[in-house]
């Protein structure tokens, strides 16, 4: 008999035990996003890409003027490069390299331009995207989030949650 209370005693200190180590011990829940997904679903977003292809066709015509005003006169310069004077040729010259220079920093200029339109005009939609997936980690509670855009991650589970369309759905994109 005392073998059966042993055995029974033990049975429950293992049931108790194990019930007690599990509540030690947290679930760990996975879920992942794919960002640039994410932020290509936005209405807005193609409202910024129609502003960047803009501006970026604005930039291209006034480089395009500006080709052309060098290709016009290195045409010349060509053409009547035997009858100038040694001074007017310098001068040719000097004005074609001005002009090339002046073609390499409106170059510079537009891309630094273009690049800084994007950032003002994603950053408040990825920011937006960020606080949805924050919002939603918690609201579900899930250990972390990956995200799938970032090409950091060489692996995700295949029991890993889609948290997209919980983000979507938060976001208010159908």
């Amino acid at each position: 008999m005392t073998k059966k209370v042993l055995f029974t005693l033990t049975v429950l200190i293992l049931l108790a035990g194990g019930n007690a180590f599990s509540q030690v011990v947290p679930q760990v829940t996975v879920a992942y996003v794919n960002t640039t997904e994410l932020l290509d679903e936005f209405p807005e977003k193609e409202q910024a890409t129609q502003q960047l292809l803009t501006l970026s066709e604005n930039y291209e015509k006034e480089l395009q003027l500006m080709q052309n005003e060098y290709n016009k006169k290195y045409s010349d310069y060509i053409t009547y490069q035997a009858s100038l004077s040694e001074n007017i040729k310098l001068r040719r010259m000097q004005e074609l390299t001005e002009l090339e220079n002046r073609i390499r920093q409106f170059m510079e200029l537009a891309q630094k331009d273009i690049e800084n339109q994007e950032k003002v005009l994603l950053e408040p939609l990825k920011q937006k995207i960020n606080n949805a997936i924050h919002a939603v980690g918690i609201e579900r509670g899930y250990t972390v989030i990956y995200d799938l855009a970032n090409p950091g991650i060489a692996f995700v589970s295949p029991d890993a949650v889609d948290a997209n369309p919980y983000v979507k759905l938060k976001l208010g994109i159908r």
